[in-house]
């Protein structure tokens, strides 16, 4: 089972590390990855914890973006 989190609509930017603190407490969610993606003015925040059992390429790593960096689908 996997983890999400994260923080958004923020009033001011996120803190660096911030994210990655939250995810690292959901380390029994997903001990085989972790991600954490941040928007260009650091309003918005995501982190994710993986749990690889049926894709356990590197192509499963999240949060995901776009080849441009632009999108984020995780």
């Amino acid at each position: 089972m996997c983890g999400i989190c994260g923080i958004a609509n923020a009033a001011e930017p996120v803190p660096d590390g911030l994210v990655a603190t939250m995810a690292a407490t959901l380390r029994h969610r997903g001990p085989d990855d972790e991600g954490v993606w941040t928007s260009p003015d650091r309003r918005v925040a995501l982190g994710h914890r993986r749990l690889s059992i049926i894709d356990l390429s590197p192509g499963g790593h999240q949060p995901m973006s776009d080849g441009g960096g632009r999108l984020n689908m995780g």
